[in-house]
């Protein structure tokens, strides 16, 4: 007889089950530490704050609110940073480059303004009070304390203000309640009457998260006086606004109560509308009482035609300045970021201006909103790249190739409006009535508007091409018809 074969090690049962229930074992165990480590960064993501101090409406101070919320507060100090883009940013100097030293038609085009002594390319946020109190616009010429609606973070000295002169309630208020609301409009008219220097006194900081935030629960809301009026107004208007979908679902309503923002509007609506608080144009002179232009609408001739209509207290047609060449009535845009991004395709896509000014930004399982607000040029890859997916390069070049054709048909239309202003300026010289060229110099009024519209608008054409181009062809086109009816006088 021969011995049977032994079995091998690795086939005997007891070893086989013996290496299952080992593998088995070390699986759960990599199952229960992968859990775990999903379960912590879950964790982590739903503590985006800390709560080490308590905020309330009185809490201005965007470094106390930094502390419950590290992560934005050290990326909304990178403001200070100074940044520079082809055609926008005040580079790394110490001081804001001079507009007027690139460009000295505008000293021609402002000329009698106080933008024709002093116009700086624009910085940070970090700098917007600073550099408001240390312009010669100020220093130089009067100013009213208007100014300070859209430089410095005013709601609880709008609203202190208020309070003194008899508004009802206290500053614990919430902001939305109808005696926080009391107190901020009549704040609001009352510093906008004070001289620049009295008004500055009582603001110590520029934008701040207050501006923006509800501190109890961090919903966004807006603050600005100006703002909650100019939106009103546009929703009581006939124009179509497709891009903020809550005006027109307001519209269709009983129309009960007016429209509010605060309560009416979507998340993703308020993160463009936080930022047209200040980024959009408006009335700020001594005049009347700063207001958003917005009753027809936000084109460009929609917000030229309620000038046209409006009246000062005074009974005069609305005006910003008195040119000090041709004697014209004009108009002097400000900044209008949020007019012209309506009427692009980024709005119409429901692109709001948080998605590229303040892009996402990851730390960790925690993802933020970016509060260095600056070009997206200088975070394409997640300002741009989220949506476009396409190499950096090509981006860039897209977006540099807009803003260069802007640019050189902006010049053309700065040389036609310096052209009639020069042609004007002869015509006076050599005796023409002034009956005969009132006529001309409201061609004057609308080509100057239009190519300061697009001037005064930080993106360069970018928030939408196309109009750019249609509003600087109307002021070439106005300003020749000016030149060419003055020939028409000799």
């Amino acid at each position: 007889m021969t011995d049977a074969k032994k079995t091998p090690f690795l086939s005997r049962p007891l070893v086989r089950m013996g290496l299952i229930a080992g593998v088995a074992a070390v699986a759960t165990i990599l199952v229960m530490a992968l859990y775990a480590s999903v379960s912590s960064k879950k964790a982590e993501a739903r503590q985006t704050a800390l709560k080490l101090v308590d905020l309330d409406e009185k809490t201005a101070d965007p470094a106390q609110w930094g502390k419950n919320f590290p992560r934005q507060y050290e990326s909304y100090l990178l403001t200070n940073e100074r940044y520079a883009t082809k055609f926008g940013g005040a580079g790394s100097e110490s001081m804001p480059e001079s507009k007027l030293k690139e460009d000295p038609r505008l000293v021609t085009i402002f000329d009698g303004y106080p933008f024709s002594i002093d116009y700086n390319r624009r910085r940070g946020h970090a700098y917007m009070l600073e550099d408001q109190r240390t312009t010669k616009r100020v220093t130089e010429r009067k100013q009213t304390g208007a100014c300070m609606h859209c430089h410095a973070s005013n709601a609880v000295a709008y609203r202190e203000a208020g309070l003194k002169g008899g508004a009802p309630g206290t500053l614990d208020e919430a902001f939305t309640s109808d005696n926080a609301q009391a107190q901020l409009m009549a704040g609001f008219e009352t510093v906008g009457k004070m001289p620049f220097g009295e008004a500055t006194q009582l603001v110590k900081h520029p934008v701040a998260c207050i501006d923006c935030h509800d501190p109890k629960n961090m919903a966004l809301r807006v603050t600005k006086p100006g703002f909650i009026r100019g939106i009103v107004a546009l929703a009581n208007s006939s124009e179509p606004v497709p891009h903020l979908p809550s005006i027109e679902k307001w519209r269709k309503g009983d129309r009960a109560k007016p429209y509010n923002a605060n309560r009416d509007a979507s998340r993703q609506e308020m993160r463009s509308m936080v930022c047209g608080q200040c980024h959009v144009e408006y009335y700020c002179g001594p005049k009347t009482t700063l207001f958003f232009p917005w009753n027809k609408g936000l084109k460009v001739e929609q917000i030229e035609a309620t000038y046209d209509e409006y009246k000062f207290p005074d009974g005069h047609r609305f005006f910003d300045w008195q040119h000090a060449k041709t004697g014209a009535e004009v108009l002097k845009a400000q900044h209008p970021e949020f007019e012209m991004w309506s009427q692009g395709i980024h709005a119409r896509s429901g692109v709001s201006c948080a998605d590229c000014h303040m892009p996402y930004m990851r730390e960790g399982a925690i993802k933020i909103s970016s509060h260095q607000v600056r070009s997206p040029l200088l975070d394409i890859t997640r300002s741009c790249q989220t949506c476009h997916r396409f190499p950096e390069e090509e981006l860039k070049a897209r977006v540099e190739t807009i803003q260069a054709r802007t640019h050189a048909m902006m010049n053309r239309a700065e040389d036609a409006v310096v052209a009639l202003i020069q042609d004007l300026e002869a015509a006076k010289k050599a005796g023409v009535d002034e009956a005969k060229l009132k006529p001309i110099l409201e061609f004057q009024r609308k080509a100057q508007w239009r190519v300061d519209f697009i001037n005064a608008e930080n993106s360069m054409g970018f928030h939408a091409p196309q109009e750019a181009t249609r509003i600087l062809g109307e002021a070439i086109d106005y300003a020749r018809q000016g030149q060419i009816a003055l020939k028409g006088l000799k």
